[in-house]
Order: structure tokens, then sequence, then C-alpha cells
């Protein structure tokens, strides 16, 4: 069994794909590589933002199901999504950022090391700003070149991902045991869990609370997160490892950017298996227009009218336009 390289992607639920196109794109500085529909539901708008390439490990995705609810926070759920910035110094350039764009933070704390910054969306969706400074590990990705974030402060992928869970033992056991996670350190309630090469691209952090009832999803939360595997020679391997642990599993499933196995092997938590390729740029978009076209999977494509009429057009195009480096 190769073991699992590092946080692959995060997909999230969102009130309005208009606003977090707005919000990822003109204020946290990252790229939307590919603007598509959920393959399970084609009503509703999948939206992958990433680094300047689109490369695995640096993106997080939404769908903007029609009529959800707001989220109800608790127990067993993924709580808080990380992102990277290359130091301390981009850190001080955010607390500036969120500052003159109204977004909800904190100020700079300590968690494993490293400093970090909590922040919030329009729709409370929760999120972590990780100073590479101090790390080691997985590589980051990235920076948009073309975004309104200068490149020595922009993000450059996913950090850590919280999960708030109230069955240490349990967990433990799947991550350890299960996935050959390494638990790393403890800080209070919270622990830390390394895959791959580690560092903040390839870690998950438990906070560990007593009792409480079991978050519902709606939009501001985390939908599930992805980890990453090489290839689908490795994603078969680990299908038929899941399977012989004797947890229920989707098999197989071609997602067409990535080849996928889905399966929850805690309460609560939707983990997903991602290979890292293909990719985002492909026979529709090359990497000048990422993001910008409606994007159907070959097996959608003969529905395109169907599907064109039931998603709303959203205007991405950014390729004729010029953001200028915002230095504050």
């Amino acid at each position: 069994m190769e073991k699992l390289l590092g946080i692959h992607h995060v997909t999230a639920i969102t009130s309005s794909a208009e606003k977090i196109y707005e919000f990822y794109t003109n204020i946290l500085g990252m790229r939307l590589v590919k603007k598509t529909i959920n393959q399970d539901d084609i009503n509703t708008y999948h939206l992958f933002f990433a680094d300047d390439e689109g490369s695995p490990g640096t993106d997080i995705t939404f769908f903007d199901f029609v009529g959800i609810p707001k989220k109800v926070e608790g127990v067993n759920e993924i709580s808080r999504t990380g992102f990277r910035v290359p130091n301390d110094q981009a850190l001080e350039y955010w607390l500036k950022r969120f500052k003159k764009y109204n977004v909800t933070h904190e100020e700079i704390k300590v968690m494993f090391g490293k400093k970090v910054i909590f922040f919030e969306d329009f729709d409370e969706q929760k999120y972590a700003l990780f100073s590479d400074q101090n790390n080691s590990g997985v590589e980051s990705g990235i920076p948009w070149k073309k975004g309104p974030v200068p490149n020595e402060f922009a993000i450059t992928g996913l950090g850590p991902i919280f999960f708030r869970i109230n069955d240490l033992e349990v967990l433990n056991s799947v991550l350890v045991d299960g996935l050959f996670m390494s638990k790393s350190q403890i800080e209070g309630n919270l622990h830390l869990y390394e895959m791959g090469e580690g560092g903040n691209g390839a870690s998950v952090i438990l906070e560990v609370v007593e009792g409480g009832y079991r978050g519902l999803q709606g939009y501001g939360a985390v939908h599930h997160v992805a980890f990453r595997v090489k290839d689908e020679e490795v994603l078969n391997d680990w299908i038929n490892y899941i399977g012989s642990l004797g947890f229920p599993h989707s098999g197989h499933v071609d997602r067409f950017y990535f080849k996928s196995l889905y399966t929850r092997m805690y309460p609560g938590i939707l983990f997903e298996f991602a290979t890292d390729g293909p990719g985002f740029i492909d026979d529709e978009e090359d990497y000048e227009i990422l993001g910008e076209t409606l994007a159907l999977p070959p097996r959608f494509r003969h529905q395109r009218a169907h599907i064109e009429k039931l998603v709303r057009h959203i205007d991405t195009v950014r390729s004729n336009k010029v953001f200028e480096k915002e230095y504050l």
C-alpha cells in the first residue's frame, strides 16, 4: 500500500455561487480553475478554486444546492479548512486585507509551532490561514500570477483540515491504523495527525470535545475532504484495502478531472481519495482560460443545452481583465 500523499481538496457548501466567486477571486486571490456541475446533481454548480495551475492539494470546491438551509454546527464534522501562505510576514498582510474587505477574523496566534489566523466568509464558513515559515513536508502550490494578491503574500494551497469530534479513540484508530497517518503533537484538546511527507499540506487537526449533537450540513459547512493518491493504480489498491476493512464505499468513481473513492469510516465525516491527475487543463480549457467556460466532463456534453438552462449564467471571464496587485 502506498501511503496517502496529503490533502487533495476540500468540498464545501455555499449559499451563493456568485458571492463565493467574488469572495475567492477578489478577496482571497485564488483562481477559479473549473466552473462545472455537481456530477451527482446537475442542477448544482461545482466551482473549483486553486493555485495558478490547479495543482492537487491546492483546491477548495463549492456546491450551491438549491434551497439548502444554513448549517447547524455540532460534533463529528469537518469544522474548518486551512490554507497556506509563504511566511509570517504574509499573515501581517492578510490582517490588513481582511480589515480592508471587512472579513471577520481573529488575530494571529500560534498553533503547533506555526502562526495562524482564523477567519470566515459571508456564510460563516470557517477557515484558518497558516504560515509556512516554520513548515517542512509537502510542497505548496503556485500563487495566482494574475490575481489581486501580491505573489509573495498569496495563498498557495490547502493547510491543515480541522475535525470537531467526540470519540477520539475511534477516529484515532481510523487515521493511524486505517489510513496510516502518524500522530505528531497534542496541544490541549487539539491533536495533530500527518500523512505522507507531513507538514501543513498533509495534516489533520482533531478538536476533541465531550458529548454534543452531530452537526447538520447546510451552507457554510464542509461537505467532504479528499486525500491525495498518486494515480489510478494506487487508488485501486485503496479500494481493495478499504473493502477488506469492512467499510462501505463507492468503488471507483470517474470524475474526469481525477478518479475517486468515497467512504465513511467515522460517523458524520465523508472521506474521499482522489488521484493527482489528470487535472483541470484539458480538451475544453487551456491554462489561459481556466474556469471561464461552463466545463462539462465528456459524459455530460450531450446534455449541454439542457444543463445551461438549469444553471444560471455566471460571468467568470478574467483573461480580458487586469488585476492590480494590492500592496497594503
